[in-house]
């Protein structure tokens, strides 16, 4: 009998728990049903105009080849260009390694930093495909339990009781998925300061970058060149389904990370690049932070609708596009209660067991990603399917 065995590394990585949300809203929409999405983390604009017409520009006038393997020379220059003007901060443009998106940064981090048998310490709930991007390294997320009354921030204070030898670093998030919680420049200083003192890297995944309504909009670049960070055009741009990303690495590790892109993905895609570079221009930035006070606007109302709710929002909602609720005072598992909230009021959510382990029955994922007016509609429909299951209860 031929032999039909997957890698043993596949089994690692757990698949999105959302997925199942949405494969079945997708099938009641085809079935006519008016399905609220708030489940997946893509708000309702695209690309910005000038973005999109520099694409279909650049494909006219045949730049559809290879590019550098580390990205258009400008388009690291204007990236560059942005930290100094946004943030007060150079950086060199060697540094920047443009990718496919920032999950091609992510890859090319793990391969980079991380070898085989190590640990990566990460807050407890976190991004889940940074765990298992570290899977395919062989190595593992050491997951930190956090509480919601600190914002799931890791007690820095305890990272030495965490640390052991097999620990490469420690990867955070800001603004976070999926809390909206927004660390500030100081916990980054200090949590630079232990790592460096224990001995490993520090990353930062900035792909929410810009988009902040309370705290700190800055850059962990500001702490040191030693920091690792990722960004993406997906997010603050709108260009999710263009798949451009950028890593910036200090100095000592370009060449490493240069060789790595080369073989791991030859470039980024030549198209979405020659179209990012339009991404930096003032009325591009000007439409960008319209959007990001459109977002601002829908916070509030969300916020405000699950406060009617008696629902509690657990971690401060200062960035991203999302909420981070506890259910657990109408359901003892979330999964199910957002599988029954699909099937009866027709509003889709994220469970909290894709982002993390402890207390993650208690919590549900909120994007919000529809205008106000849906939002709205969608907490109107919430609260009759909570009122219809303590009446019926």
């Amino acid at each position: 009998m031929e032999n039909k065995k997957l890698a043993s590394r596949v089994g690692k990585v757990a698949p999105f728990q959302v997925m199942a949300v949405l494969e079945r809203a997708k099938a009641l929409q085809a079935q006519g049903e008016d399905v609220i999405h708030l489940e997946v983390g893509e708000p309702d604009f695209v690309a910005p105009a000038a973005i999109a017409q520099a694409g279909v520009e650049a494909t006219e006038q045949g730049k559809t080849g290879y590019t550098s393997a580390t990205g258009l020379p400008d388009l690291k220059q204007k990236i560059s260009q942005h930290y100094a003007k946004r943030y007060q901060v150079e950086v060199d443009p060697a540094r920047i390694i443009v990718t496919p998106g920032a999950s091609g940064a992510l890859l090319l981090m793990s391969s980079l930093m991380v070898e085989s048998g190590d640990n990566v310490l990460m807050p407890d709930p976190c991004y889940p495909c940074n765990r298992h991007f570290l899977v395919q390294v062989g190595a593992e997320a050491k997951l930190i339990e956090t509480q919601a009354t600190n914002g799931f921030e890791i007690e820095l204070s305890s990272l030495e009781r965490h640390w052991d030898d097999a620990t490469s670093g420690m990867w955070l998030a800001s603004p976070s998925n999926p809390t909206g919680a927004v660390l500030s420049q100081q916990y980054i200083k200090q949590a630079w300061q232990k790592i460096q003192n224990l001995g490993g890297h520090l990353l930062v995944d900035e792909i929410y970058q810009g988009l902040v309504y309370d705290g700190e909009d800055f850059t962990a670049l500001s702490v040191s060149d030693e920091v690792f960070v990722i960004n993406s055009f997906s997010k603050y741009f709108a260009m999710t389904g263009w798949r451009l990303g950028w890593l910036v690495v200090p100095e000592w590790a370009v060449e490493g990370a240069t060789k790595l892109a080369q073989n791991l993905f030859i470039s980024a895609p030549s198209i979405s690049q020659h179209a990012a570079l339009k991404a930096f221009d003032d009325e591009v930035l000007l439409e960008c932070e319209a959007r990001r006070q459109t977002l601002a606007k829908r916070r509030d109302v969300l916020l405000a609708g699950i406060q009617t709710l008696g629902l509690p929002v657990v971690a401060p909602a200062q960035g991203a596009f999302y909420l981070y609720v506890d259910v657990s005072s109408v359901a003892n598992d979330a999964m199910q209660w957002c599988l029954d909230l699909l099937e009866e009021q027709k509003v889709a959510l994220t469970p909290g067991a894709d982002f993390g382990v402890k207390d993650a029955d208690k919590y549900v994922r909120f994007a919000y990603t529809c205008d106000e007016a849906r939002l709205t509609e969608a907490v109107a429909r919430i609260q009759h399917f909570i009122h219809n299951r303590q009446y019926a209860g």
